[in-house]
Order: C-alpha cells, then sequence, then structure tokens
C-alpha cells in the first residue's frame, strides 16, 4: 500500500520466469532487469532455495549428488533427493504466494525434467506469466563456469543438453550482457521504464 491504496491489485502480477543453464547469465540479467524495470520487481533465484537445505544433505541421495558422468570432456550430472525435490516444488508455490500479493517477480531456474514449467503456468495462471529461454553456446558457458570458480567443472556441459529439451518459451535470447538481455526482456513485455 503507498498512499492509502493498493499499487497492484493482486491479478496484475508480472512473473518472469528465466530459464537456462548455469554461468548463462540470469542471476546478473535479473538484477539488471531490477535496475531498469517501470515496476518494482523481486528476485527469486533457484539458488537461494537449494542452499536451504542441511549441509549433510549435499553429496546424500535424499538432497543432491554431484556425479561425473563425462568421458574426455567433464560433465557434471546432478542427481536430486526428495527433500530437494520438495523444497524446489516449495519454491514454485512460493513464487505463486508472491505474486497472490501483488508482487512483480523475476525467478532465475534451471528447469531439468518434465513437469516445472506446466506447474508454473498452472500455479501462476491468474498472473501475466511469461517464460523466457536464455541461450549460449556451450563453449562460452564453459569458460564462464572456469573463470567463476565457485562451479563444478562439467557442470554446464550437462545442464546444456537438458536444460530448454521441450520448452515452450514467451521469448528466446542468446544471452548478452546482462543489461542488453534486461532491455530485451522488458521490452518485449511492457515492463520497461521510459526514465
Amino acid at each position: 500500500m503507498i498512499g492509502g491504496h493498493d499499487e497492484n491489485p493482486p491479478g496484475l502480477s508480472h512473473v518472469i520466469i528465466l530459464n537456462g543453464a548455469g554461468s548463462v547469465g540470469k542471476s546478473s540479467t535479473a538484477r539488471a532487469m531490477q535496475a531498469i524495470a517501470r515496476v518494482p520487481m523481486l528476485h527469486v533465484s533457484m539458488d537461494t532455495f537449494v542452499e536451504m537445505m542441511p549441509e549433510h544433505l549435499f553429496g546424500h541421495p535424499d538432497g543432491l549428488v554431484s556425479e561425473n558422468v563425462g568421458g574426455r570432456e567433464p560433465a557434471i550430472a546432478l542427481r536430486v533427493g526428495h527433500v530437494l525435490k520438495r523444497t524446489l516444488a516449495g519454491m514454485r508455490h512460493a513464487v505463486a504466494a508472491m505474486a497472490a500479493q501483488g508482487n512483480h517477480l523475476i525467478v532465475d531456474e534451471v528447469m531439468i525434467g518434465r513437469g516445472i514449467e506446466a506447474e508454473y503456468r498452472k500455479l501462476l495462471s491468474g498472473y501475466n506469466v511469461k517464460i523466457v529461454g536464455i541461450f549460449a553456446p556451450l563453449s562460452i558457458l564453459e569458460e564462464r563456469e572456469r573463470m567463476r570458480g565457485d562451479r563444478e567443472i562439467g557442470l554446464a556441459r550437462w545442464q546444456f543438453e537438458r536444460v530448454h529439451v521441450g520448452r515452450t518459451y514467451d521469448l528466446e535470447i542468446d544471452a548478452a550482457t546482462p543489461e542488453e538481455n534486461a532491455t530485451r526482456i522488458l521490452q518485449a513485455f511492457g515492463l520497461l521504464s521510459a526514465a
């Protein structure tokens, strides 16, 4: 409430979901979008929810296990256990709950597997939901992965082959600078600030 009235009645919330492999620039794009959007947008990161798990569930089958499945080229596969599955299902419901309160959201996700996109679309059917696929060549993702130093080498390769399979996007973009990504996405959905 600003000035005694609701500035954004529930149902008018904008939810933009950014999907792409790790190191494609989703989080930096989300922050750039926040800076130039015509409405206040909250950034919801999948990583934040993953990090809610107890530390002992990293490397445990109930939580998250990474294993090397590469041959000559490193590839790290992620195996998600029931605790993390519940956590990520909770994230999707939390996004819907935030939208129900009139919040505009940017969600950065790595959709691996079936049903995630459909669940988002169902949960957010009363809102202005848009799903954006962010693409980049594998060579660029792997270079960024090495430069970051906080990712397992080979994770981008494994995600690259899976993250966009079977998705229906409202917008597809080739990753550029965060500012260019943000401008293109917000312009496409009429959310770019006039300033």
